[in-house]
């Protein structure tokens, strides 16, 4: 990814200082970890090894992964575990997730999944099952979906459409998918089930299926794309209605996964950011930590979410 700003060289097997985090620990972090292992329950804070785990837990957001923890597409970046065929449904979870929530005192839930092609409806109804019940316990706290592709697999009986409604028929506040990279890498880095194409596509449904909602995507840089390209794909994400984009550092998880072609400096993301926010962005967060699960992102969404909310509720009261 060229640029003309200026930056120390980094060589992709040499960790920069600016990704070195303390390890996440402390008596919050072990007392959110006994509630999650009580229930059974898997957050993708700890599956994707996230180095914002602690700062997050602590500030009142967390990233749960239902439906399992082993996907059935096997990404080449990603450090979830992979099978043709995911664990057993666990029909309680929905509640489980509920009441952890509640007893973790969040404020704001980012719900994502593990993708379920041997599911009939990819999981789907789950989802929306649990978002359902996280609404009724605490309906004041915001939901975000961060839910796969909805691309039919080969077991899968509903089409996209029919899954995504599903999914916003439970209630989410935003509704996220990642394209994860741009066009040319997406066969390389991706699972070849997933498609660029069709994951731009399901956040244009979303919108056209709930106009109201608000949409977000991510991008991991690190992998070889220009700036050109990274250029292309924030025009494609708001070409298809997307409100809200994230960049990240790619991390290598394990030596079997794909290696880092170059270490984004922090000047290059801030100067990343000010030309999303030049695109049309509601907002942006950029920076070599920041995940798709950001906690800067998603204090900017709570209060954008809580203000569309008062304005709806404020057209709808009768005049006096």
């Amino acid at each position: 990814m060229t640029s003309s700003i200026p930056h120390k060289r980094i060589t992709p097997g040499q960790k920069p200082d600016w990704l070195k985090v303390p390890l996440p620990q402390g008596p919050t972090v072990a007392a959110l970890t006994n509630t999650l292992r009580e229930r059974n329950l898997h957050t993708v804070c700890e599956e994707a090894k996230c180095p914002n785990l602690g700062e997050c837990w602590a500030g009142g957001t967390a990233t749960f992964m239902v439906l399992g923890d082993v996907c059935t597409r096997g990404c080449r970046f990603c450090a979830v575990k992979t099978h043709a065929d995911g664990t057993p449904v666990d029909a309680d979870e929905p509640e489980k997730v509920a009441e952890a929530c509640v007893a973790m005192g969040l404020k704001y839930v980012v719900l994502t999944m593990v993708d379920r092609d041997d599911l009939p409806d990819g999981g789907a109804g789950h989802v929306a099952a649990t978002i359902a019940a996280i609404k009724r316990r605490a309906p004041h706290m915001l939901v975000e979906a961060l839910v796969g592709d909805w691309l039919a697999g080969k077991r899968q009986t509903q089409t996209t459409a029919q899954m995504v409604a599903t999914v916003l028929a439970g209630g989410p506040d935003v509704y996220a998918h990642n394209v994860e990279t741009v066009l040319r890498l997406t066969p390389r880095v991706r699972d070849h089930r997933c498609s660029y194409v069709g994951s731009l596509a399901t956040l244009r449904l979303a919108k056209q299926l709930r106009p109201g909602v608000v949409t977000k995507s991510s991008i991991m840089l690190g992998l070889g794309e220009s700036e050109r390209e990274v250029d292309q794909t924030l025009d494609d994400l708001r070409e298809h209605g997307v409100d809200v984009v994230t960049f990240g550092q790619y991390l290598r998880p394990t030596m079997l996964h794909l290696p880092v072609r170059e270490h984004i400096t922090p000047a290059r993301f801030a100067a990343l950011e000010a030309r999303a926010m030049q695109k049309g962005f509601l907002y942006v967060a950029a920076g070599p930590l920041v995940r798709s699960s950001y906690k800067a992102a998603e204090f900017y969404l709570a209060g954008m979410v809580r203000q569309r909310q008062a304005l709806a509720a404020a057209n709808a009261s009768p005049t006096q």
